[in-house]
């Protein structure tokens, strides 16, 4: 008999990436076939994301896609949109199969026949039962993979519902953690990205409980020493827990990488306050600082949120002027949309939607001079790039240490290859040329 076939659809983080891969082991351990999306499957598993703009439409589209390749095929919803909407998603014509936060990682134990149901069954815990911890990893393409470290938040950001879809905040164990990136690193993967909900408050909630076994320092220092791994990123980390004894740690580390992804959110003292927010832009300033001193030459990305409800002109300038004023990399810009179940969706003075589209607008711009200030400012320096693995009509792309992207001839050698370069000048397409450097 054939055995039968699997598909998976990702949307969101990349922490929904390490654990479509996790949930995508345990279905060939169970004997099925992994096929890519686009082909005919018997199965066809969508991990949801509650965070993205349109998150119902776009699961419908991808519903519909799967109905198109197999009419007969069985259909599960898992992830947070899963958990925030259950019902919602099972209405969704074509769904059989709805799993909820705990659930998602025993998915094979739900498939009992894969007869195609009139309306979707739902497996979903109230998320106050979200307190076991589930340790994943993907490996995206040969070059990289993203590392699960941590899950779930206890703050409280009035935007914000990935705590009612994630849960409490709970880590790895620290064995394990180290366990999974010796795994691989003996996959002759290069790099490996840290990813989490909320990883600076690493160490929190080992086995359930609220007592720090280790902190997040802990954590990057026993990284530091696994062998075999060239490369290591810290995805996202929240300007409170972004300590300084990480800074300098990262600063002389073998294997970090001098990048830093930080959230802003608001330059406006008055919009952190109503976002609740932990910190104020003095300490964010004091960060960027504190960066900056140590590795004159790292990325620093900053997220940042748009139109929240109460955000005047003036608060929305306060926040372009300080971004404009603070020596980053580029920015990724949220433009604020109003989510069930959360104190911002029940705010007045709601920002009327042009508006908010207007000041996306001017900050993404923003980002497009900062990232190109910050490629000149790297011209003619020394620098290792990771190539990536694909032919890219001619080209090959990869990342320096510092999250410069860069381009040159293809060349199947360098595939999956660190490579120390001087970077030359950049391109029309924003990319920058590489000259060897000369030994």
């Amino acid at each position: 008999m054939n055995s039968k076939k699997v598909a998976f659809y990702t949307l969101g983080c990349k922490l929904n990436f390490s654990e479509t891969s996790t949930i995508a082991r345990s279905f060939t351990q169970e004997g099925f076939d992994r096929v890519d999306f686009e082909e005919v499957a018997d199965i066809y598993v969508i991990n949801t994301c509650s965070v993205t703009e349109n998150a119902d439409k776009q699961f419908k589209q991808i519903v519909r896609k799967a109905q198109k390749l197999n009419p007969d095929a069985f259909v599960a919803a898992v992830g947070c949109y899963a958990q925030l909407k259950p019902e919602e998603l099972a209405a969704v014509d074509g769904v059989d199969l709805v799993l909820g936060a705990t659930e998602k990682f025993k998915i094979t134990d739900y498939l009992n026949d894969l007869s195609k149901n009139d309306r979707g069954e739902i497996h979903s815990c109230e998320i106050s039962e979200a307190d076991f911890y589930v340790g994943s990893y993907s490996i995206g393409d040969r070059t990289r993979a993203f590392l699960k470290v941590q899950d779930g938040c206890d703050y409280k950001c009035t935007y914000c519902t990935i705590p009612l879809a994630r849960g409490i905040s709970r880590s790895d164990a620290l064995e394990n953690v180290l366990k999974n990136a010796a795994e691989i690193a003996a996959q002759d993967i290069k790099e490996i990205v840290l990813t989490g909900v909320n990883i600076g408050d690493y160490g929190k909630g080992e086995f359930g409980n609220k007592k720090h076994e280790h902190t997040f320092l802990d954590l990057v220092q026993a990284l530091d020493q696994v062998s075999g791994i060239e490369r290591l990123r810290i995805s996202s980390i929240e300007p409170n827990l972004l300590k300084n004894e990480t800074i300098q740690f990262v600063a002389q580390s073998k294997t970090f990488v001098p990048h830093f992804h930080i959230p802003l959110q608001s330059g406006s003292n008055d919009i952190l306050k109503k976002m609740k927010r932990r910190y104020l832009r003095e300490l964010y300033q004091d960060r960027v600082t504190a960066i900056r001193e140590a590795m004159p030459h790292a990325c620093i990305g900053v997220d940042v949120i748009v139109g929240f409800p109460g955000e005047t002109d003036a608060h929305f300038l306060e926040t372009y002027q300080f971004l404009s004023d603070l020596d980053i990399s580029y920015l990724h810009v949220f433009t604020y949309s109003e989510r069930d179940n959360t104190e911002a969706a029940v705010m007045s003075d709601v920002v009327d939607t042009a508006v908010r589209a207007k000041r996306s607008k001017m900050l993404r711009g923003l980002s497009v001079k900062k990232r190109r200030a910050f490629y000149e400012s790297q011209l003619g320096t020394k620098r290792t790039v990771l190539w990536e693995t694909e032919n890219r009509s001619g080209y090959m792309h990869g990342f320096t240490e510092n999250y410069v992207k860069v381009k040159k001839p293809w060349n199947p050698e360098f595939a999956n290859v660190l490579e120390a370069v001087i970077l030359t000048k950049i391109d029309d397409d924003g990319l920058v040329r590489v000259a060897p450097q000369a030994e």
